[in-house]
């Protein structure tokens, strides 16, 4: 009997991150299924990925259950199976302005596709997860592990993923495995659906101030992706995997 191939849901997976991420599982023979809520991104994707037959895209939005019913339910009449779930899709400014401005829509509007959206992702595709034995990794960020100013509803919906990830490893144990990426600074700007020509190149300085010397790349995220979900990551779950260089461990002090 054939080895069927495996399918993996990207959410958000039409820019940033989450196209390094498809790029990287589309690289390794695997069928990917991006959800993302920008059309022209979307597009973007079908000419920018040579091997479409391995590639479907569905246009939605994680934050209403309805679009998150019916995309799953695309994904699977297109992949015939479901083998792990990528929670990446996100609104990705953090800074809304200081709290006593900040209004209840800007908050719920973050708190809706950041962390709502991996929820209603969890609970639509567990029961074909449980099918594969398979696992969910959600995005989260170092924003949930420190902050800067006026960054509250983000860090708190970053935050409320962590939290999700760990009681969702306990839950669905030992049929889904579920873990956490918090990826920091992250150069994201050739994965972009209107990405630059040719993007001004970081600074030393941009570099040097991570202990790795250098900024994060989307491949240094789907490495771990890749990690997660592999047979090999089968004793791992209910974990956050920080990809920052290892600026949250290193101490800055003002002049």
């Amino acid at each position: 009997m054939a080895q069927q191939i495996p399918v993996i849901i990207i959410t958000g997976g039409a820019q940033g991150i989450g196209k390094g991420t498809a790029a990287h599982f589309l690289d390794k023979g695997w069928r990917v299924v991006i959800f993302d809520q920008d059309a022209e991104a979307i597009q973007a994707c079908r000419q920018d990925f040579s091997n479409p037959g391995n590639l479907h895209l569905i246009e939605m939005d994680v934050s209403c259950e309805s679009d998150v019913i019916s995309a799953v339910a695309g994904a699977l009449q297109w992949g015939g199976r479901l083998d792990s779930v990528v929670n990446n899709a996100g609104l990705a400014d953090p800074d809304t302005g200081p709290i006593e401005m900040l209004e209840l829509a800007q908050w719920q509007r973050r708190i809706d596709i950041n962390l709502t959206g991996a929820f209603l992702m969890a609970k639509h595709t567990v029961s074909h997860l449980r099918q594969s034995q398979g696992s969910i990794v959600n995005m989260a960020s170092t924003r949930a592990l420190q902050s800067e100013p006026d960054s509250e509803a983000y860090a708190a919906s970053k935050g409320g993923l962590l939290a999700l990830t760990h009681a969702l490893a306990i839950s669905l144990g030992p049929d889904v495995r579920v873990n956490s990426i918090s990826p920091g600074w992250i150069d994201v700007r050739a994965w972009q659906a209107h990405a630059p020509a040719n993007p001004e190149p970081l600074s030393a300085s941009d570099h040097e101030q991570h202990p790795s010397g250098r900024v994060g790349t989307p491949g240094d995220v789907a490495a771990m992706v890749a990690y997660l979900v592999s047979p090999e990551a089968r004793f791992v779950t209910g974990q956050n995997f920080v990809i920052d260089g290892g600026m949250t461990r290193r101490m800055i002090y003002e002049d």
